[in-house]
């Protein structure tokens, strides 16, 4: 089936009368087209901080569970994924086959000894980081470092993570940090990263060299501030008291990021997989525009990841809304259609 969707195409929200000339889209009719869908047209949306593939953090990568949380991501309209560490090493089939949304990863996770999850990742010592992360970056595109981790832990040093940026470029790739501690994220910042993922207790002055230098800023916001109230519960400790004062902030930090310049990504780090739909909430929530909240979700964070939006030339991805998601943003549960690679993956009713 040819695929034909119509409609006000966002951003700009100019209508716009799209085919799917195989994967790619085009203006030019094509004889014997489907019409799948009329209304508001997104570019197919982006969750860029998802670790599909385990049933728990530690867990080894399960290929039929990995199936099955990208449909979960399909369902919700997400046409494309970042992974920024994987429980293990994928199939062939991931990020390829036609049910399946388009991925872009860092491999496994890139810790200090005695850091992260016990089951995942790969520890090195300070000196084998910068080469380790260049190896994988050539590989996938992406390397990911956990900066910090625990209250108390050391974080990586910033002359440490500047030889990994340093490395991970001359490799033609890009380097994504984990930070949920000032100390990490300073540092982190100050290495020139690609991407900050979460940003917890980010200092706020760091945002305006964020915006100059192109650092973006995944806050995994949604998965953080849905922790508050169990947090609230526990007994006293360090550990409470660094959540609490982050997570409380996270989201004016994140408003903040947006309102500076930050390219700002929408992204899940949680289970079930296929929630963009309420980070994109969170964002609104959080004070981020509407507008920039989407757009976090679908064609900025496509953008960032190589990939076009609704315009002649570029893949075939889109979400048919009937009203326009912007200002009803409860459309955003209820797509008319997803189309995946020219084809129409998900179509109500």
């Amino acid at each position: 089936m040819i695929t034909r969707i119509r409609g006000y195409a966002l951003p700009s929200g100019e209508y716009a009368d799209l085919y799917a000339d195989g994967d790619r889209w085009t203006t030019d009719p094509v004889p014997g087209a489907t019409l799948v869908g009329e209304g508001w047209l997104v570019p197919g949306l982006v969750d860029a901080h998802t670790h599909p593939g385990a049933a728990a953090p530690g867990q080894p990568m399960d290929a039929e569970l990995l199936r099955e949380q990208l449909h979960q991501h399909v369902d919700a309209g997400v046409t494309l994924i970042r992974s920024p560490g994987l429980p293990g090493e994928p199939p062939p089939w991931f990020g390829e086959d036609p049910d399946v949304p388009r991925a872009r990863h860092a491999g496994p996770w890139l810790a200090q000894h005695g850091q992260f999850f016990d089951g995942w990742g790969r520890r090195a010592a300070h000196d084998e980081l910068p080469a380790l992360a260049a190896a994988q970056a050539a590989r996938t595109g992406w390397a990911k470092v956990i900066a910090d981790w625990r209250v108390g832990d050391s974080a990586v040093p910033v002359d440490v993570l500047r030889a990994v940026v340093r490395e991970v470029h001359a490799a033609g790739g890009r380097v994504a940090v984990h930070s949920q501690h000032p100390e990490g994220g300073a540092a982190a910042v100050a290495a020139g990263v690609d991407s900050l993922e979460h940003g917890m207790c980010l200092d706020s002055d760091l945002l305006a060299r964020m915006a100059a230098q192109g650092t973006a800023l995944t806050p995994t916001l949604s998965v953080i501030t849905a922790s508050l109230g169990r947090r609230e519960k526990e007994p006293d400790s360090p550990a409470r008291t660094w959540y609490l004062s982050g997570a409380r902030v996270h989201g004016a930090l994140t408003a903040a990021a947006a309102e500076a310049g930050v390219r700002v990504l929408a992204g899940t780090d949680s289970l079930p997989h296929g929630g963009i739909v309420a980070e994109i909430r969170a964002l609104r929530a959080a004070g981020v525009k509407p507008h920039d909240a989407l757009a976090a979700a679908s064609w900025s964070a496509r953008e960032y990841l190589g990939l076009g939006g609704l315009e002649p030339g570029a893949p075939a991805d889109a979400v048919v809304y009937d009203r326009d998601p912007r200002a009803e943003p409860d459309q955003l549960a209820d797509p008319a259609a997803v189309v995946l690679r020219g084809r129409c993956v998900r179509r109500r009713g």
